[in-house]
């Protein structure tokens, strides 16, 4: 099964697939409002600025199991993501990314080696999976990886037209 055909819900409750994005190459990041990552969102809205045009879309899953660093509901992650970032990529509903409850998503994505070569559990919040307009994972990179950081501009560029 290709990542595009997992069924997801956006933060607005509606039914969804990452394939509804139209067979772009997308940036999959479990986000998180009060970490000390969350100023990557700054990051992650530049390259859906600066990608968009071209077939690239963030797409991110607020998580709430890394200490309780994304309490909010549904509507205050949005209205944080908007107002304090301007946030305009595609949020997801809360999802759990590790353990029992790991969304069917995440149990495909974490299969995918690191620059390492490390497979598995999630690390920490804004861990970032670099899907191609086919649905295949491609790469996977560490939560303190920046989002504008060469090795991830230079994949997203090898996917565009």
């Amino acid at each position: 099964m290709s990542v595009h055909d997992i069924p997801l819900t956006t933060l607005s409750g509606e039914p969804a697939t990452l394939g509804a994005l139209g067979g772009q190459a997308l940036l999959v990041v479990n986000v998180a409002s009060k970490c000390g990552l969350t100023p990557q969102y700054e990051g992650l809205e530049r390259l859906q600025k600066r990608y968009a045009d071209r077939g690239f879309s963030v797409a991110g899953f607020p998580c709430n199991q890394f200490a309780g660093q994304e309490p909010g509901t549904a509507e205050e992650i949005q209205t944080f993501c908007s107002t304090t970032y301007g946030v305009s990529f595609p949020l997801f509903a809360k999802v759990e990314v590790n353990g029992e409850n790991r969304h069917p998503l995440y149990a495909e994505l974490t299969r995918t080696p690191d620059a390492d070569g490390e497979a598995g559990d999630i690390q920490w919040n804004f861990e970032k999976f670099l899907v191609g307009p086919d649905g295949k994972v491609v790469a996977r990179f560490r939560p303190r990886t920046d989002p504008e950081d060469t090795a991830v501009t230079e994949a997203i560029e090898s996917l565009l037209a």
